[in-house]
């Protein structure tokens, strides 16, 4: 079964924020002949790395809700210029909304069983991708999605 990991998306206000970062890295990525792959460095390296690239993903934390998740594609450690040890967490282009799950903030990423992770959004049934997000959160908040 594929471990997840869980972290807030610091500095983005909405999905299309996330989206639009991750597709300025992948546009910059494809120009340098690379593949559109995005990366977050992270000072910890997580232990289960068999576990996580098993078909995990890493969700995103966004004003208090998970919201979506990146596949989890590959786990990179190296150490920077002043010889302190990270790690790239390398994803996947494709940023999957999630139906919404409350998260008090937290510092740096957790592991995240994959008994506790929210659905896809498009695996709720037709016509709940295309509800306002406000609405989406309140039907969240009510336990209604």
């Amino acid at each position: 079964m594929a471990l997840h990991l869980i972290k807030l998306c610091v500095g983005a206000d909405s999905i299309e924020d996330l989206r639009e970062w991750v597709s300025e890295r992948s546009l910059t990525a494809i120009a340098a002949g690379l593949e559109p792959h995005t990366t977050h460095t992270t000072r910890m390296a997580p232990k289960r790395m068999d576990e996580l690239l098993d078909g995990g993903s890493l969700y995103w934390v966004i004003k208090g809700q998970v919201q979506a998740r990146q596949r989890l594609i590959d786990i990179r450690t190296f150490t920077d210029g002043e010889g302190i040890s990270r790690c790239h967490l390398v994803l996947g282009p494709e940023v999957v909304e999630t139906a919404l799950q409350p998260r008090r903030a937290f510092q740096g990423w957790r592991y995240l069983p994959a008994d506790d992770v929210p659905r896809d959004l498009l695996s709720l049934g037709e016509g709940v991708g295309e509800m306002p997000p406000d609405l989406r959160r309140e039907l969240s908040e009510l336990g209604l999605l």
